[in-house]
């Protein structure tokens, strides 16, 4: 079974060759970035996507909108830093079929990973308590008012990026972007950009 992993920190793709090593069958291929991620899941054709959600340009969730469309039943399990409700179920409406955190004990990431490969769901015990707990609570994460394409502006809005970097980043046009920011302020009830990053470093939206 060919696995691709996606992350931009060598030593986290260093350690899941290494783990996955110890299980018979598995062939693993790299990337360090979306547009990686992209070219190398069109060069190898993986039966899995091990993909972080945290990367510097393309961000994870546009990366699954975009394999969907190269492949529409990819096999995508996230493996993020990020252990919050939102981050799961965004992936998860993204296409992603399992959500795993960095800090998940090794049996369950395996337990992902097998189970996501054969093309079954898979979410780290401890997330999904909070988001069966979630669903049966009245409210709602304002972040989650956000399509996927706003919510990666706003990642990269508070990692830095200019709307012009943003545009070159994801493919769009430049007014596209401010388009998208603008929707973005009224969402979130705020007159400015400089809203915006407080609001994403707050909730932890950012690839650093």
């Amino acid at each position: 079974m060919k696995i691709l992993i996606v992350d931009d920190h060598p030593v986290v793709r260093s350690g899941l060759r290494r783990l996955l090593a110890s299980e018979a069958g598995f062939d693993v291929c790299e990337a360090a970035s979306g547009r990686g991620a992209l070219a190398a899941f069109r060069e190898h054709r993986p039966h899995l996507v091990v993909l972080d959600l945290g990367m510097p340009g393309m961000g994870g969730l546009e990366v699954i909108e975009r394999l969907k469309i190269e492949e529409s039943d990819v096999r995508i399990l996230v493996l993020s830093m990020h252990q919050e409700t939102l981050y799961a179920t965004r992936a998860l409406q993204a296409g992603a079929l399992g959500f795993v955190s960095k800090s998940a004990p090794v049996d369950q990431l395996l337990e992902a990973i097998k189970r996501v490969a054969a093309g079954h769901s898979f979410i780290e015990h401890a997330i999904a308590q909070e988001l069966a707990l979630a669903n049966v609570c009245t409210h709602r994460h304002p972040l989650q008012e956000l399509s996927t394409r706003e919510l990666e502006i706003l990642r990269l809005l508070a990692d830095g990026r200019s709307l012009r970097e943003i545009a070159d980043t994801i493919g769009i046009s430049y007014k596209t972007a401010a388009n998208t920011c603008s929707q973005i302020k009224a969402k979130l009830h705020v007159a400015h950009t400089a809203d915006l990053v407080r609001i994403a470093i707050q909730n932890g939206i950012s690839a650093q």
